[in-house]
C-alpha cells in the first residue's frame, strides 16, 4: 500500500514540546486539580506558540492520575488558543482505539485549526486502557498492526471497504469530515522495538523516537532498521523522517538545569515505578554527566542541548526534536523559562549550524 503524502513539506529543523498531563502529588503530598492541569497545558502551548516552536503534542493516558484521557479535546481547545504551532498527539494509543474514530477526531481537529493537526500513533507504554475497552492484550502487536494499516488507508479514500479481525468490516463506507491538509500527517511512536521501526519504515511514514537516557549510538541501529526498510518498500528516502521525543529541560546553566530539573524527574520516575514494585532515585551528581552531549537526555543549558541535538543529527539525520518540559510538576513559571530558551537560545542555534552542512 502506498501512503499518502501525509508528512507536511519541511525546510528547516523543527521544535515542540509536549505533556503526558500527569497529575502527581508534590514533596507535601498534595497534586494539583484536573482543572488547573489541564489550564496549565493550555497556557503552555500558548507561550510556545508565541515563542515560535514548531509543534505541541499532548499523550493519550486513562488513569486518575492522568488528565489527558479525552487528548483530543485537549488539542482543540489548543488549536483555538494559539495561531500557528502544530497540534500533535504524543502518542495515540491505537492499538485499544478504533481508528475510525481516531480519524474522525483529528481530521475535525485539523479543520479547527486551519491545518495544524499530526498524530502519533502507538501501543502505548501503559495497558489500563486495553480493559477499559475490551481489547485483548493477547493480541498487543496484532492489534496495532491491522488498526494502522486501517488508519493509512482512511487517510487515503473518502469512501472505503475493508474488512480485518478486529472490528466490523466497512462496506463503501464515508469517511467524514476529510482534513483541511490533503492528508493528516501520521507518524508511528517506537519506544525501542526494532520490529515498530521496521513497520514504520515498510509504511513508509515518520518514525518518532521516544528514548529517555542513555547513549545515542544504541538507538541509531533502530533509525538504520527503519530507513533500510523504507527503501526497500520503495518510498522516497526524503519522506522517511525521524522525531526525537523526550524528557527535557533548559535552564541558563548547567548547574541551574539540575537544580530545578532533579526533583522533578525523582518524583516522576519514583512514582510509577513504586506502583510496579520498585524504586527510583537519582542524585543531582548522578544527573550532571547525563547532561554531557553523549547522553541523550535533553537538560542542561541552551548551549548543551544544540550540542546534544547536533551530535544526535550526526548519527540520526533527524528532522525534529520535541521535549517534555513539565514532568514531574515543574511549576508553570519554570515552563515558560525553558520554552523561552529552547525557542530563542537552542532552535536558532540548531537551524544556523545545520544549514552549515
Amino acid at each position: 500500500m502506498t501512503p499518502p503524502e501525509n508528512l507536511q513539506s519541511f525546510s528547516e529543523f523543527e521544535f515542540g514540546i509536549y505533556s503526558l498531563g500527569e497529575l502527581l502529588p508534590d514533596s507535601t503530598g498534595q497534586a494539583p486539580s484536573g482543572y488547573s492541569r489541564v489550564q496549565d497545558i493550555i497556557a503552555s502551548a500558548k507561550m510556545a506558540d508565541e515563542a515560535g516552536l514548531d509543534l505541541f503534542g499532548i499523550g493519550e493516558h486513562h488513569r486518575l492520575d492522568f488528565v489527558t484521557s479525552s487528548y483530543a479535546m485537549i488539542l482543540s481547545a489548543i488549536a483555538q488558543a494559539t495561531e500557528k504551532i502544530r497540534v500533535i498527539s504524543t502518542l495515540s494509543v491505537l492499538s485499544t482505539a478504533d481508528p475510525v474514530r481516531v480519524y474522525e477526531d483529528f481530521a475535525t481537529l485539523d479543520l479547527i485549526s486551519s491545518g495544524r493537526a499530526e498524530l502519533i500513533a502507538g501501543r502505548g507504554a501503559f495497558l489500563e486502557s486495553f480493559e477499559l475497552f475490551g481489547a485483548d492484550l493477547r493480541q498487543y502487536d496484532t492489534l496495532f498492526d491491522e488498526k494502522i494499516n486501517l488508519l493509512l488507508k482512511l487517510n487515503q479514500k473518502e469512501e472505503i471497504s475493508w474488512s480485518g479481525k478486529f472490528r466490523p468490516p466497512l462496506r463503501e463506507a464515508s469517511i467524514a469530515p476529510r482534513p483541511y491538509q490533503p492528508a493528516l500527517p501520521i507518524w508511528i511512536g517506537v519506544g525501542g522495538t526494532p520490529e515498530s521501526a521496521v513497520r514504520a519504515g515498510k509504511l513508509g511514514v515518520g518514525m518518532a523516537l521516544g528514548i529517555l537516557s542513555g547513549d545515542p549510538r544504541r538507538i541509531k541501529p533502530l533509525v538504520d532498521l527503519y530507513r533500510e526498510a523504507g527503501i526497500a518498500a520503495g518510498h522516497d528516502p526524503s519522506r522517511l523522517r525521524v522525531s526525537v521525543n523526550g524528557h527535557s529541560y533548559v535552564a541558563a546553566t548547567t548547574e541551574q538545569a539540575v537544580e530545578e530539573f532533579q526533583p522533578h524527574y525523582v518524583n516522576y520516575f519514583s512514582y510509577f515505578m513504586k506502583e510496579r514494585g520498585h524504586s527510583f532515585n537519582i542524585s543531582k551528581s548522578e544527573l550532571y554527566p547525563m547532561t554531557k552531549f553523549n547522553d541523550v537526555l535533553a537538560v542542561g543549558s541552551p548551549d548543551q542541548l544544540v550540542e546534544k541535538i547536533l551530535y544526535q543529527h550526526e548519527l540520526f539525520g533527524h528532522s525534529r526534536f520535541m521535549g517534555q518540559l513539565d514532568m514531574g510538576g515543574q511549576p508553570l513559571s519554570r515552563v515558560a523559562s525553558a520554552i523561552e530558551l529552547l525557542a530563542t537560545k537552542v532552535a536558532p542555534v540548531v537551524r544556523r549550524e545545520l544549514k552549515k552542512k
